[in-house]
């Protein structure tokens, strides 16, 4: 009895120790857990340096072995769940490209998720938003930059908006058009602030649908320059005309509005190196673009309505429908300006014409304008009166000398239309408009080259 009595006290004591050790363990356990709970919460930053930051770079260079992409130290904020970077870079390895971004932050993801592999790109992202600073994006080849100041994208709000957006090319002008024996367009522009409303980032990821319900674009400045001293390059790829660029896409484009508010246009063209070119201005533009898509689910045709400040004289008022889904360049365009001084378009005309207006007053002008296959027809009615205009030297760019002056008499007595006006029938002359693409035309070249060709029938000037 006194044996079974030890045994059974024996037994129970190494039962209380067992689960003692136990519960000791849990504790310890639980212990470290929560240490390295609250060293993660608190300090995170080793945790996602040492072990997350190498399987970045690497899924990243698996999914696209033409890139490379260098992180700086990340930083992980467990209250907010967001995911920082001090500075990400981006490059192709053929050098042809790369980004390079400041600070770049992402929030509402389900890291987990990912982490563990149970969950789709799409679904992980229903939360989240993303930030950038100072993303400089470098074409090294053609030499030209784009910036932003700021990037914002919030996926569950639909989304995106954009601050200090410039391009520009990274050489000045001369040593731009010094590069080619043929004609270049440098291009130029500057927007303050861009806001896209309506984005559908899940039709984009999973369907490549570019879809929008507007995109506002405020204070946007575009400066082009035109180097006329050097012939087109027969052989380059032509420029694109909108619809060509939206049907040759493979991805589809749905945006229902694009508005540009307070936006500025500057176009010039340059007659000899180092010369002063011939500019065209418009300031104070609205313009509001209805139905943008190059799909025949949509309705087809783009329509353009535009208003702006010309030459800060006059306000023109233009309108545009433009077929988006055919392969054939066409579109119909039509606009209006009224009063103006038209000494002022010695800016441009000067350059390029060799001619200085002397004075004339423009009373209002209206012009319709039909594009079929790339060939424009239409009627131009311009009223004007008391127009004089003086040849100018192409060497000095003088008015003065005998030989000068007796070309701008001729042109007063036997060219220039000084005047016209409608006569006691109604009948004035009226400007007919043909103009056949230049295959080296860019769009907007092509608006104004086709519109160009009948002020010069009108006024008298021989067509080019």
């Amino acid at each position: 009895m006194i044996t079974l009595k030890i045994k059974n006290k024996f037994g129970n004591w190494r039962k209380l120790s067992l689960l003692k050790l136990f519960k000791n363990a849990i504790i310890i356990i639980g212990t470290v857990v929560l240490i390295c709970l609250l060293i993660f919460i608190f300090f995170p930053d080793p945790f996602i340096n040492s072990f997350f930051k190498g399987r970045i770079d690497k899924v990243i260079s698996e999914a696209y072995p033409a890139y490379s992409i260098k992180l700086s130290d990340l930083h992980y904020n467990f209250w907010k769940n967001r995911l920082g970077c001090d500075s990400l870079m981006l490059k192709t390895k053929d050098s042809s490209f790369s980004c390079s971004v400041n600070t770049f932050s992402v929030s509402g993801i389900g890291w987990m998720k990912i982490l563990l592999q149970r969950d789709s790109t799409t679904n992980t992202l229903a939360n989240s938003e993303i930030d950038a600073q100072k993303i400089i994006i470098k074409f090294h080849k053609s030499q030209n930059e784009l910036r932003f100041g700021m990037v914002h994208i919030s996926v569950p709000d639909s989304e995106m908006t954009a601050d200090s957006v410039r391009y520009f090319s990274l050489t000045g002008d001369e040593h731009f058009f010094k590069k080619s024996q043929f004609r270049q367009t440098r291009f130029r522009f500057d927007i303050p602030h861009i806001k896209i409303i309506g984005v559908n980032y899940f039709a984009l990821l999973k369907e490549n649908i570019y879809n929008a319900r507007s995109i506002n674009i405020q204070g946007v400045f575009v400066d082009i320059l035109v180097n006329m001293d050097k012939p087109y390059d027969m052989n380059s790829p032509n420029p694109q005309m909108p619809n060509e660029f939206l049907s040759s896409m493979k991805e589809i484009v749905k945006v229902d509005s694009l508005n540009i508010i307070n936006g500025r246009l500057k176009y010039c063209e340059r007659f000899a190196v180092g010369a002063k070119p011939g500019e065209i201005t418009f300031n104070k533009m609205k313009i509001s673009i209805r139905g943008i898509a190059n799909h025949t689910a949509y309705p087809d045709t783009a329509i353009i309505n535009g208003e702006g400040l010309f030459m800060n004289s006059s306000i023109m008022k233009l309108y545009m429908a433009i077929p988006l889904t055919t392969k054939v360049f066409s579109l119909r365009y039509s606009g209006s300006l009224n009063t103006m001084d038209v000494t002022k378009l010695n800016s441009f005309i000067e350059a390029g014409e060799h001619q200085r207006i002397k004075s004339g007053v423009l009373q209002s002008a209206a012009f319709n304008i039909n594009v079929n296959s790339g060939n424009a027809s239409g009627t131009l009615r311009v009223v004007y009166k008391d127009l004089t205009i003086a040849v100018l030297n192409k060497e000095t760019g003088s008015e003065k000398g005998i030989f000068n002056r007796i070309i701008s008499l001729f042109g007063k007595v036997f060219v220039i239309r000084r005047t016209n006006m409608p006569d006691e029938k109604g009948l004035m002359k009226i400007g007919e408009i043909n103009y056949t693409r230049n295959p080296m035309d860019y769009f907007l070249q092509y608006v104004w080259f086709a519109l160009r060709g009948s002020i010069a029938d009108v006024v008298g000037f021989p067509r080019e």
